[in-house]
């Protein structure tokens, strides 16, 4: 038991972590070895990467692992056998355990569509969710937002830019909101022509310049597909329309969004771009916790810039729009094109600039579905991993 600022002892939560190995993971573990008192890593689940999942098990000692990629399995199983820890695998496993009555809190930071069916499990079971895996609202937001109301379960943003939302949101009742500012770094092509974008290494997208992220989100950083799929998850997320969310290039990453209102006033978030930040907001909601980061020094800032987004230059963010505003299965085909690209690019199989090109076609070609159910939404996944050869 930890204590609240009024001394009410606060019941330590217990928290799956969907993801453990990757840099969202990685960051919530560190939280919560800083609040030991308040937090436990009741669950880890990884994919590969299983040497790191060993080193955090003998650290957290969690109730259960699970590695979801099974010819792992027996090196994970031998390295944890001298501890009481229990030792599953496969993708129905994690599937299972987010159900465990134990959990508080499941953090889905899982990348891309894998993390779909485990979230779905994890809201059924009522759990609260602490939201960093955006492809789970992109593809299924009116699936996942109607589950999330009937089973009660509270739906936690950890994105830095729904977090700053979130928390612009706080106290504000019934307020409607006007617009959404949803702010970008830009990434490291912003300055960039259409000649100069064609020769992008990826050695070069991986370089982001202000946050360390996994590879997969730095790239959709870097085409600004990680934009248009946070304003996708917004519209779910807050309940409003497209039009009202408006992207903005900032490349200073210090206001983390801004949320307007009728009377024309506006709220914005600030701070370091650093995750764990709405991460721990996420764990601790409504509390917040010491976290150690040095706040922003305003007088040092030296400025504060925002720019339009070019979509002729990065047309992933109007692909973006143009999925949600057609609806049905479209966002769920936009996000596993994507997949397909990024994952062809950081092969080095394709060019940066066709990336979009490759998108664009599977946008053309998929089966479109108008009313789709979760099986739909797992045949369009496969349809267009299959179509593009992936």
């Amino acid at each position: 038991m930890g204590q609240s600022a009024f001394g009410m002892e606060v019941r330590k939560r217990n928290i799956a972590i969907l993801g453990s190995t990757g840099s969202i993971g990685t960051q919530a573990l560190d939280i919560i070895a800083r609040h030991p008192d308040r937090f436990a890593a009741y669950v880890l689940v990884a994919n590969n990467q299983v040497d790191l999942l060993i080193r955090q098990a003998r650290t957290f000692l969690p109730e259960v692992v699970v590695i979801a990629n099974e010819s792992h399995y027996a090196q994970l199983k031998e390295a944890l056998s001298d501890l009481p820890i229990k030792v599953w695998q496969g993708s129905s496993a994690i599937e299972e355990v987010v159900k465990d009555d134990a959990i508080d809190m499941v953090l889905t930071a899982m990348v891309g569509f894998c993390g779909l069916k485990p979230t779905i499990s994890a809201i059924r079971a009522g759990k609260a969710i602490a939201l960093a895996n955006k492809e789970t609202l992109v593809v299924a937001g009116e699936l996942i937002t109607e589950l999330a109301l009937k089973h009660r379960a509270a739906i936690l943003p950890v994105d830095s830019e729904h977090s700053a939302i979130f928390q612009c949101l706080n106290g504000e009742g019934d307020n409607e909101i006007d617009k959404i500012l949803l702010t970008a770094s830009g990434g490291p092509f912003r300055k960039y022509g259409k000649e100069a974008l064609e020769k992008v290494t990826k050695a070069q997208a991986l370089a982001h310049p202000n946050w360390s992220m996994g590879a997969k989100v730095t790239i959709d950083s870097s085409t600004l597909m990680n934009k248009g799929f946070e304003m996708i998850e917004a519209k779910w997320l807050f309940g409003v329309d497209p039009e009202q969310i408006e992207v903005l290039i900032h490349p200073q990453s210090v206001i983390h969004s801004m949320v307007q209102f009728l009377d024309g006033s506006i709220m914005a978030q600030l701070g370091q771009p650093d995750m764990r930040i709405p991460i721990q907001y996420a764990f601790s909601y409504p509390q917040r916790l010491a976290m150690g980061i040095t706040p922003l020094n305003f007088v040092e800032l030296a400025e504060l810039t925002f720019e339009k987004p070019d979509t002729d230059r990065f047309p992933n963010l109007g692909f973006a729009y143009e999925a949600i505003h057609t609806g049905g299965n479209m966002p769920c085909i936009l996000n596993a094109a994507n997949e397909v690209v990024v994952s062809m690019f950081l092969q080095e199989r394709i060019g940066f600039i066709q990336m979009s090109r490759l998108i664009e076609q599977a946008l053309r070609q998929a089966t479109f579905v108008q009313e789709p159910t979760l099986e739909d939404y797992l045949q369009s996944d496969r349809e267009v991993r299959e179509m593009m050869g992936k």
